[in-house]
């Protein structure tokens, strides 16, 4: 039988969709002539946030700002590892204003080693902190010389991987960390990386769950993990039975109106790590 995993505290930011939209396309999943239920969109964030809660997590919210429909993904705007924070560059020029809402948000809350980027750096979209290193994706929206800024700024060993899926164009879209420390342990959709990176993915993280297409495809691999219980997708069920075969708990979600951006969990959580 086994041992029960432990969960641990989190402290998430998020910024509810109160403008959210499908205005224009920066990645594939985006469709301007597809409506989107504001309210339904609404309602699912809401519950997302009530599950962390429930979890007994911390969760703190952004004053979300109107003309900017994809401020709702909140973890695109920073990366936070022991009170640094490395802000955020976008590529697309309809986002870019995002980053300068979520600096100020930092500064009134008293971060004082704040850094932006000189780089395109879409933040904790591109980077994920197995508690050891900070996997760190680019192909698509980060530039990879953003990597070796945010070891510096972060003062953390960076390791590269490149994406060559459109589909998932950021790296929280194709994998995301299971358990934090020593012994991480991560989830990931092989066919979203070149071949050199699944290579390194196979080396460092030889117990991995690797997530079947039918998951990836419903951005299943959006997900948010606090080391027990796991947050997904509601159609990612494939993944969710690997994951409870593992001895994780998945909590499935619907996010259908939020993925209509590309969207899903984690996209909506930025985690302030300790």
């Amino acid at each position: 039988m086994l041992a029960p995993l432990q969960a641990t505290t989190r402290h998430y930011v998020m910024c509810t969709p109160k403008y959210f939209t499908v205005a224009y396309s920066i990645n594939p999943w985006m469709d301007p002539g597809t409506p989107v239920d504001a309210d339904l969109a609404m309602a699912q964030w809401e519950a997302l946030k009530r599950t962390y809660e429930r979890l007994g997590h911390v969760v703190e919210v952004v004053e979300p700002q109107p003309g900017l429909p994809d401020m709702v993904f909140a973890a695109n705007s920073a990366t936070v590892i022991d009170d640094r924070v490395l802000g955020a560059r976008f590529r697309a020029p309809q986002r870019a204003a995002e980053a300068e809402h979520f600096r100020r948000w930092f500064v009134t809350r008293g971060y004082r080693n704040l850094v932006m980027p000189s780089r395109i750096n879409e933040a904790e979209g591109d980077f994920a902190w197995t508690g050891r290193v900070l996997l760190a994706g680019s192909g698509f929206r980060t530039d990879p010389e953003a990597h070796a800024e945010a070891q510096e700024v972060l003062g953390v060993p960076v390791v590269s991987l490149r994406l060559v899926d459109p589909r998932y164009y950021h790296l929280d879209t194709a994998l995301f960390v299971l358990e934090r420390g020593e012994r991480a342990q991560i989830a990931y959709f092989p066919e979203a990386f070149s071949a050199g990176s699944r290579r390194v993915l196979e080396r460092m993280f030889p117990d991995a769950v690797i997530a079947e297409q039918a998951d990836a495809a419903c951005l299943g691999l959006n997900g948010v993990s606090d080391g027990r219980h796991v947050v997904l997708p509601l159609e990612a069920t494939g993944l969710a039975a690997q994951l409870a075969g593992c001895g994780y708990e998945p909590i499935l979600l619907d996010v259908s109106e939020l993925r209509k951006s590309g969207g899903g969990p984690k996209c909506c959580t930025m985690e302030l790590h300790a």
